[in-house]
């Protein structure tokens, strides 16, 4: 056991190398850097990791000790056996704050402690502790919506922006989950003409069998964050539209968020009390099982695995335009709906009960079959090492340039 910061942390970066390293061509020591152990993130850094251990990569993870609840802090105490570099839980605000001085320090010794040579961001956050933290090693970052898509053309957008741009000439690799994400980057930070990578969030292949529904499932289902950007009042609304329609439908709404008081008190105002109900975060196929249609209803994402998990188990989905959700259903994305549209998203709820079930069936296992084919977790393994791979012959390349300059002005 370590204490770093006051924090005890499970793990030892004094672990024996493994009989596996042999397998790869080059053996990283690769540090994640994320802020909230909760979300797609989470999920992300967590496959991420495994393939990585799995790969012969020695591993590390720092995260916030403040989120995650019991869930986060039971995943990351499963996952800590197997992290060669360990485990770090130091506490890590949300917005900019003073207190990212001292998180940026531990990120940095952290880094000098495990002789990390791959420091890899995930979200504003961790991205921006990763790049600042070490000159040596290489420095990935995938972004997964975040500062991108937070009300782009405000002030704070563009302060954001401005700040990515700064970062930009820190990284060596950018790994984007989805084209939408690669694209708002060009769109407000410009290049990059850095190392870039799509890399598409991975399923694994069990995520493919179909979840049978539960006896008491309830019509309707979201799964996510409680916060603004998910745009749950629009949901709210095209239940109530729904309901004036006769049909008797009940929501389910799973999960935890900022915005969790205002909803509850639209659910009385709206008069859903009795119809809506809200659960706190739960293992997603027990949930899939719950209800009989998954609603997303966001205003913004990036490559959300709520859609990929629902799709990959024939789940009938009904989801809004936004981010790399189209990306996401590929030849389906016309059954996608406009956001900030009640009547839109109830008008998609109600074509979906009235279709005829044979024709639904084949609809989600043609979309089930579509996302077998094109999201991979082991293709999300390998495309993240290749980035790297990538990022270091790159800097070599730069070395050797800049090593020649030196020698032509020295022989001039």
């Amino acid at each position: 056991m370590h204490h770093i910061l006051g924090t005890v942390i499970p793990g030892s970066d004094t672990v024996a190398a493994k009989p596996s390293d042999t397998r790869i061509p080059q053996r990283h020591r690769i540090l994640h850097v994320f802020r909230a152990p909760v979300g797609g993130l989470f999920r992300h850094v967590m496959d991420l990791a495994r393939l990585q251990v799995a790969a012969g990569h020695a591993v590390g993870i720092v995260c916030d000790a403040s989120t995650g609840g019991e869930r986060g802090a039971r995943a990351l105490a499963e996952l800590s056996a197997c992290l060669e570099l360990g485990l770090v839980r130091i506490p890590m605000r949300r917005n900019p704050h003073r207190s990212d001085w001292t998180c940026l320090r531990a990120v940095a010794r952290r880094a000098d402690a495990v002789g990390a040579t791959v420091l890899h961001g995930h979200g504003a956050k961790g991205g921006a502790y990763a790049r600042l933290a070490s000159a040596t090693a290489i420095r990935a970052y995938t972004p997964h919506g975040g500062s991108y898509n937070y009300r782009p053309g405000s002030a704070l957008h563009r302060t954001y922006m401005a700040a990515e741009a700064v970062l930009a000439r820190r990284t060596d690799a950018f790994l984007f989950e989805s084209e939408y994400v690669a694209g708002r980057h060009r769109a407000f930070v410009g290049g990059p003409e850095q190392v870039t990578r799509i890399v598409h969030n991975g399923i694994a292949e069990s995520e493919f069998a179909p979840v049978p529904l539960a006896e008491d499932a309830a019509d309707l289902l979201y799964v996510g964050e409680l916060r603004e950007a998910k745009g749950l009042p629009y949901l709210l609304e095209a239940l109530v539209r729904l309901r004036a329609e006769g049909r008797a439908l009940r929501l389910l709404m799973v999960g935890s968020g900022p915005d969790s008081e205002s909803l509850r008190s639209m659910v009385q105002r709206l008069g859903l009390s009795d119809v809506a109900a809200f659960e706190p975060p739960q293992a997603i196929r027990s949930v899939l099982a719950r209800g009989r249609i998954l609603v997303v209803p966001s205003l913004a994402e990036s490559l959300p695995y709520v859609v990929l998990e629902a799709a990959a188990a024939s789940q009938p989905l009904v989801a809004t335009r936004v981010g790399g959700i189209p990306e996401i259903f590929g030849p389906a994305a016309d059954d996608l709906v406009p956001s900030r549209d009640a009547g839109a998203l109830a008008g998609a709820i109600r074509r979906v009960l009235d279709e005829a079930p044979d024709v639904l069936n084949a609809r989600v296992r043609a979309l089930s079959e579509s996302i077998h084919q094109r999201f991979s977790l082991e293709r999300m393994g390998a495309d993240v090492v290749s980035g790297y791979a990538a990022a270091f012959q790159a800097r070599a390349e730069r070395l050797s340039v800049e090593t020649r300059k030196v020698a032509q002005a020295r022989t001039a």
